[in-house]
């Protein structure tokens, strides 16, 4: 991991973050940096329209739009459904996994929105904070299976992404999909289930019990399991239910307080402690500052962030106009995740599409799935991002769109040849060129495996569904000239000096690592910039 300039800095807890405030007038590096950091990666139209002005103007700008967003695009035609048939009515396990491949199926038509919404949002940064509770409050698909649950936590995220935390909190420890998720649903007073009471310390609210003042006990554990029996879904529509039968009413001892608590109840007390309001701002700083806090300044931003009630708009906006956010040290020393890579290429680029599914399994192949995350605590990131077959296909996914404008043509006739040479008869009677099965597998990871796998969201889709996908894949395009006219340059010519800094300085949160071979002219130069170490970097 020889090209991140910074880590071993960050490592080592380097604080000499603190020499950089807030500028005053945003140069055209710092513009960038603060829309690549609060959004995916900025046009340079995006860039311009802010630079010159203040950090402190740009950063209330872009609070204020996302916290009044909203999407783009209407509902997925599932959403007004009624509700599926309960599985314990259904009579055979044929009609079970039949309904269950139709909520997945539904499921994927969700990320499908999500990801067009990502790409076309003029409010990136409200589909960054959706992105970021969905990570924090990860539920995965594969054990809840209820699409209409999926998108109802989905819109929960995305209203509450920078209102309060605590009524964040509340209404997601009520969410019918996390009580599936974590096993509340069924968890009575004779036998409380501890699965949610562990996870709401442990990666919601404090943190790991003695790092960071978390301070919780096993003891604590039990007892907050006891204040969540009840909380229950009602199975006809999937919506909560309190089940006072199934309640436990009696006193219960919760990090040092007593009383007889129900669930809301033991979350304030969760709250009341310093350690949440610490361990929230801590998380935050690692997705928009560095990946290394430093505990001094995430200790006075907690401070204000609890004084403030919980108030998420508060705490990130300190963050943005914080001496670390700031900081050239801190340039550059965060790994693009999936989503980052995928959107931000295709919104940074202006690349042209008719179906967003494409873009959802590169994603997923490439290591984040959404809606169905590793488990409960969600993708690691940062350097989890990277190993050598991951930088692989990073690389190979920005040569691929590229190489698709290059050499459309040869590209589409190589493709057909390789397709009839690899088809039985039977399949070359089902498919037509181009739409092979087996061509979208090689596209985004054949070797994935598993009920999460690219391979079983094409088996899921069926026929008609990977020959749209394949058509989707075959109608991405992009406009070289258009875009490298915006920096001076053409297709058929090596860019300038010039044309190449600017290019490079809208592209790469840091220097380039690799030089680009002269005589490199138009898209093959926009194509070997994507494919340097520093394109990963935000």
């Amino acid at each position: 991991m020889q090209w991140f300039p910074y880590a071993v800095f960050l490592a080592l807890g380097v604080l000499a973050a603190s020499a950089d405030a807030a500028p005053t007038q945003l140069t055209a590096q710092e513009a960038r940096h603060l829309l690549v950091r609060t959004g995916f990666a900025p046009t340079h139209a995006q860039v311009q329209a802010i630079t010159g002005q203040s950090a402190t103007r740009a950063v209330d700008d872009l609070l204020a739009r996302a916290k009044t967003a909203k999407p783009l695009a209407p509902a997925p035609d599932f959403v007004g459904l009624p509700a599926p048939i309960p599985y314990n009515l259904m009579r055979t396990q044929e009609e079970r996994q039949a309904a269950r491949q139709q909520q997945m199926r539904e499921g994927l038509d969700l990320k499908t929105w999500w990801m067009r919404e990502m790409i076309e949002s003029s409010a990136p940064l409200a589909e960054r904070m959706t992105l970021f509770w969905h990570n924090h409050f990860a539920t995965s698909q594969q054990k809840v299976v209820r699409s209409q649950a999926m998108w109802n936590q989905h819109q929960l995220l995305r209203q509450q992404a920078l209102g309060n935390f605590r009524s964040l909190l509340h209404a997601v420890a009520k969410d019918p999909a996390m009580l599936v998720y974590l096993d509340g649903a069924n968890s009575r007073k004779e036998a409380p289930n501890e699965n949610f009471a562990r996870e709401v310390m442990e990666l919601f609210t404090l943190g790991e019990s003695g790092v960071g003042g978390g301070g919780y006990t096993e003891a604590d554990i039990k007892e907050a399991a006891r204040a969540f029996t009840g909380w229950s879904i009602e199975r006809d529509d999937f919506s909560f239910k309190f089940r006072p039968g199934f309640h436990d009413n009696t006193p219960k001892t919760l990090l040092g307080k007593t009383g007889n608590f129900d669930g809301d109840a033991a979350l304030d007390v969760m709250l009341e402690q310093p350690a949440a309001a610490r361990f929230i701002t801590a998380k935050l700083w690692k997705e928009f500052v560095s990946p290394q806090p430093d505990e001094q300044a995430v200790a006075v931003i907690a401070l204000h962030f609890r004084a403030s009630k919980y108030d998420l708009a508060t705490v990130l906006r300190e963050l943005l106009l914080s001496d670390a956010f700031w900081s050239q040290a801190n340039r550059g020393s965060l790994i693009k995740s999936p989503v980052d890579l995928v959107v931000g290429t295709v919104r940074q680029f202006g690349f042209r599409y008719t179906d967003a599914t494409p873009f959802v399994l590169k994603s997923a192949q490439l290591g984040q799935n959404l809606l169905v995350p590793p488990n409960v605590k969600g993708w690691p990131g940062y350097t989890d991002w990277i190993n050598a077959t991951s930088l692989l296909e990073r690389k190979r996914f920005t040569e691929q769109l590229f190489r698709a404008v290059e050499f459309k043509a040869e590209a589409g006739r190589s493709l057909q040849t390789d397709m009839k040479n690899s088809m039985t008869p039977d399949m070359k009677s089902e498919m037509t060129p181009g739409n092979s099965r087996q061509t979208l597998l090689a596209s985004f990871g054949a070797d994935t495996t598993g009920p999460a796998s690219t391979r079983a969201a094409l088996n899921l889709l069926g026929r008609e569904g990977v020959m749209r996908v394949a058509e989707g894949m075959a109608k991405i395009t992009f406009d070289s000239d258009r875009f490298l006219a915006l920096y001076g340059g053409h297709t058929d010519r090596e860019p300038t000096l010039e044309t190449k800094q600017a290019l490079a300085l809208d592209l790469l949160a840091q220097a380039a690592t690799q030089s680009i071979a002269p005589g490199t002219v138009g898209v093959a130069w926009l194509r070997m910039l994507t494919l340097d170490p520093a394109y990963q970097l935000k």
